[in-house]
């Protein structure tokens, strides 16, 4: 008779309480086969084909259904009894490694309640105290083969639950976990440093104190959101750039918010202690003003070099404004940049830092749109290193016993399986070596660690505020509580290694330092003379209103036309695609005219082979959001595409363009930080319609349109935005032209509606040729993209340039006695409704750039028409939304009283527009009848 595989189990050894362990070992196994020892191989491979089914069923099942149920005794010695031993250690084993962190001594208050860890006791596994004395395998942990059970547990116990608490386990990929596996129990919780490492860090914890105490007796009441119970975050730093320094790195781009900044700069970046005193009392203040309006201290940023073993590393911290967590993405792009700029393959070159708040961490959807890009193509830097400043408490009141789920702010690092290093704050050894493994890991993965320093806030959310109001138990502890450096201090005194004379000597000396406003940062001989830096010089003075030559030769055309259009013999493009491509072998040749499309990509190719970067970043931009970009195309048969443009990249310069995840906030960020770290790229984000551009207005607000006013940040990004009425419905017709506008002043951008494909053409020349970076917002069309009358000619592009105003060409200026201003799609709309009824006393000229606003052509434009009695300002808008009420002033300076000036839109609306087609188009054809024929009793018509 048979046996059945369920009688088989009930009989095995294996079966029960075994089955983890042997479950655990197939697993290494499967991996890698030499990743167990020769017997339990020699086990395993009877099993047969292990790569097609080992996965589908239960490993004992498998035994079962092979016969491989008495197996050599060599595999696992002594009797039955033990063996079940044997399986329960080596579970007790797994559960600390899973859960070991929970029990961690992590809060140097001692306030959070640690949760009851059950599985980390004997009798959970079936062990008791007679089994201490018993010895036992260790299995795969770092230690001797065999150890008495009370031995592998005070192992496990200086491994996982001391001032270190690792999460691991959660990471699937088994090499991972046993890299971090063997780094972590090799050492069993003793902390290989040795005395100049331990005074050095010493040294390091009186800096972060030394700072916050002079800076609180000198400036009694200012804001400066200390670092006070944190401190470790200093020699933290400062051991993480000479570690990865010796390792080859040469660069750091830091991110922070305000929690500690002041600390940073000084201390790790070296910055004058006298210039920060100096904007304490506001010294330089009076040099400020709209075009430079500063920043507060705490939001700036600073760069140095400083010397480590392996050579300088150069440190970049970011500045910052207020919302916490927006400066991760800026960071992230800035990196990718520098990593493009010195050829960083590897991406160990250069390293992103960044350090949060840990209700920010948590609470702040930004970080988890950075998370879900980590390891996407096109925005992978190999990894971030994130340091969580974990005060355990959330601005005021929200401690993290209120949260309802889990026990960490950290869980959204999960998403992408980071190792997860909760370390306590007080205990400056275990800080440096969670971190400078956690940065091992990521020189070794590429992927992104989380160190979470968990630490305490000695004062309120800044100096002013009283915490002991909301958080009176945990502000009584904190005032009874010695500072890190006094605990080290006395720790190192308790191990001979210097006195309390010494001690108070150093923190003496560091004041030295600070009252004569000497260096408290060692600088590299190459400090502010990297070759990698960009040279921003020939950026700095330039004018957003310089005319450049933007045209291009026939040979020019002839060439970038046939790169665009000659596909390889062996691509089979999509039908519509290939459409569109024997089409643009057409308007080369000029048998049809120029679509956007063509003349767009034109652009591009010409960017290029003038040796500048190119990187357009959107949610569909290789394709274009209306199938009419195409500047990568896929090959049907195969999995394979091509980009044409391609074919002009050379070393130092090349073209991306990128599928963007369905992020704006983050996206934008990242290409925002990318620009202002590469003047010699044309980086482009575009939103798939202008509307979503209102997901990434925190970066818009405090980025694009302020960063160069507070910071003196240059940014040459282009904002492509879909934006036009085409019945829609409320979120797929305005690009909010409103809020850009308001945002204008002193030159800061510019604002592009262009009406023409050759107009985008050489906008986007102008963009790269001009020796000025601002930021370029370009409301993009959608209907025009295929408009018959929206064409350029070969000569728009080979004589042309940009216009700012375009005026009625065919109008017979001695007719006119209206004229109507508009820009984008409306013009068409309006032209066509003019030639349709053979008016010839109308006019229509479109602005072209409504920021600066071109005044002197306007005007201009206005003196052609002798006859000339209303302006119109026409557009689709309703009226309390885009340009009129922002750019009314400008209409109303050039006409000087001469005519009365009208609007023609739509009623004022608190929605961009409707959503009944019907209703859209009765709209339509009323604002344009009104823009034609309109009686208005005002001069200004009144919502």
């Amino acid at each position: 008779m048979t046996t059945s595989i369920r009688e088989k189990q009930q009989t095995s050894p294996y079966f029960g309480t075994n089955s983890s362990w042997l479950e655990y070992y197939y697993d290494l196994y499967l991996e890698d086969k030499n990743a167990v020892d020769a017997d339990l191989r020699s086990f395993f491979d009877q099993l047969g084909d292990t790569e097609n089914d080992a996965r589908h069923l239960p490993v004992i099942e498998k035994f079962a259904a092979a016969g491989q149920l008495n197996p050599a005794a060599s595999v696992v010695s002594g009797d039955a009894e033990h063996q079940q031993k044997q399986a329960a250690v080596l579970r007790l084993v797994n559960s600390y490694r899973v859960r070991g962190h929970q029990k961690a001594n992590l809060d140097p208050l001692n306030y959070s309640k640690r949760p009851e860890t059950p599985d980390l006791e004997l009798a959970f596994h079936h062990l008791n105290d007679a089994d201490l004395e018993k010895t036992f395998n260790t299995g795969s942990m770092v230690a001797p083969d065999t150890m008495k059970l009370k031995d592998i547990i005070s192992h496990l116990e200086g491994v996982y639950c001391q001032h270190i608490g690792v999460e691991y386990m959660h990471i699937t990929d088994i090499k991972k976990r046993e890299w971090l596996q063997q780094r972590l129990e090799k050492n069993a919780g003793a902390f290989p440093f040795d005395a100049e490492q331990k005074k050095r860090f010493l040294y390091a914890l009186t800096k972060a104190e030394g700072l916050e105490r002079y800076l609180h007796t000198k400036y009694v009441g200012q804001k400066r959101f200390s670092l006070e119970g944190g401190d470790a975050l200093i020699p933290q730093l400062d051991e993480l750039i000479q570690h990865l320094g010796t390792g080859g790195t040469k660069e750091l781009v830091i991110g922070m918010a305000h929690r500690g900044r002041l600390n940073v700069l000084v201390n790790t970046l070296g910055k004058s202690a006298g210039a920060l005193f100096d904007e304490f009392e506001g010294v330089k203040a009076d040099e400020l003003d709209n075009v430079n309006s500063g920043d507060v201290k705490y939001h700036k940023g600073y760069s140095s070099d400083v010397a480590t073993p392996g050579g300088d590393v150069h440190l970049a911290l970011a500045f910052n404004p207020s919302h916490l967590e927006i400066i991760d993405p800026v960071v992230i792009g800035s990196s990718r940049a520098r990593q493009v700029r010195r050829k960083d393959e590897s991406k160990n070159v250069v390293v992103p830092v960044l350090i949060h708040g840990d209700a920010a961490f948590e609470g702040q959807g930004v970080v988890m749109e950075l998370f879900n890009m980590a390891m996407v193509e096109g925005y992978d830097v190999g990894g971030t290193i994130h340091i969580i400043i974990n005060n355990q408490i959330g601005f005021t009141t929200t401690h993290a016993l209120d949260k309802k789920g889990s026990m960490y702010c950290t869980e959204v690092a999960k998403m992408v399986q980071a190792p997860i290093f909760h370390v306590n704050a007080d205990d400056p050894e275990a800080v440096v070596f969670a971190t400078n493994m956690a940065a091992d890991y990521r020189q070794a993965f590429g992927q992104d660690v989380v160190i979470d320093l968990v630490c305490y806030r000695k004062h309120g959310h800044n100096e002013a505020d009283e915490p002991s109001a909301t958080q009176p138990h945990m502000y009584k502890l904190i005032k009874q509580h010695p500072t890190a450096r006094q605990i080290y201090a006395d720790k190192l005194a308790a191990e001979n290694l210097l006195n309390a004379d010494e001690a108070k000597q150093m923190f003496d000396a560091y004041r030295d330092l600070l009252d004569n406003d000497e260096p408290v940062v060692t600088f590299g001989p190459t400090h502010k003379n990297d070759k990698f830096a960009v040279d921003w010089t020939p950026y700095v003075d330039g004018d957003i209103r310089e005319d450049v030559n933007t045209s291009i030769s026939n040979t020019q055309f002839e060439g970038y036309g046939k790169i665009i259009t000659n596909l390889p013999e062996d691509l089979k493009p999509h039908p519509r695609v290939n459409k569109i491509n024997q089409d643009r072998v057409k308007m080369l040749a000029g048998d049809l005219p120029m679509d956007w499309g063509f003349a767009e990509t034109m652009a591009y190719a010409s960017i290029l082979d003038e040796k500048f970067q190119i990187r357009i970043d959107g949610q569909d931009s290789q394709r274009g959001t209306f199938f009419h970009r195409h500047a990568v195309i896929h090959n049907v048969d195969i999995n394979e595409n091509y980009t044409p443009l391609e074919k002009l990249e050379g070393e130092d310069h090349g073209i991306d363009i990128i599928n963007s995840v369905l992020s704006e906030e983050a996206v934008l960020a990242f290409e925002y930080g990318y620009a202002t770290s590469e003047p010699r790229a044309l980086v482009i984000w575009e939103a798939q319609f202008g509307d979503f551009a209102n997901g990434a207005q925190v970066v818009i607000d405090q980025f694009i349109a302020s960063g160069e006013a507070k910071w003196g940040r240059h940014c040459g990004l282009a904002m492509f935005l879909p934006h036009g009425y085409e019945g829609q419905g409320p979120e797929h017709s305005s690009a909010r032209l409103e809020r850009f506008l308001q945002l204008c002043a002193v030159n800061n951008m510019q604002v592009c509606m262009p009406s023409t494909p050759a107009q985008t053409f050489h906008m986007l020349r102008r963009q790269m040729i001009r020796k000025v970076r601002k930021p370029l917002i370009v409301m993009t069309p959608k209907s025009l993209l295929r408009h018959k009358q929206a064409v350029s000619t070969r000569d728009d592009l080979v004589n042309g340039q940009f216009h700012e105003i375009i005026g009625d060409s065919k109008a017979d200026a001695k007719k006119i006695e209206r004229l109507i201003i508009c820009s984008g799609k409306v013009y068409y709309d309006v032209i066509e409704a003019i030639q349709e009824k053979g008016i010839d006393t109308v006019a229509v000229c479109r602005v072209e750039q409504l920021y600066p606003f071109p005044r002197p052509q306007l005007i201009q434009e206005l003196d052609r028409y002798a006859k000339l009695k209303t302006v119109i300002w026409c557009q689709e808008e309703p009226i309390n939304q885009g340009a009129w009420f922002q750019i009314r002033h400008h209409l109303q300076f050039c006409i000087e009283g001469r005519f009365p000036l009208h609007f023609a839109g739509r009623k004022g609306s608190p929605s961009p527009a409707v959503g009944a087609l019907q209703v859209h188009i009765k709209e339509q054809q009323q604002l344009i009848e009104d823009a034609i024929h309109g009686e208005h009793g005002s001069a200004i018509d009144a919502e």
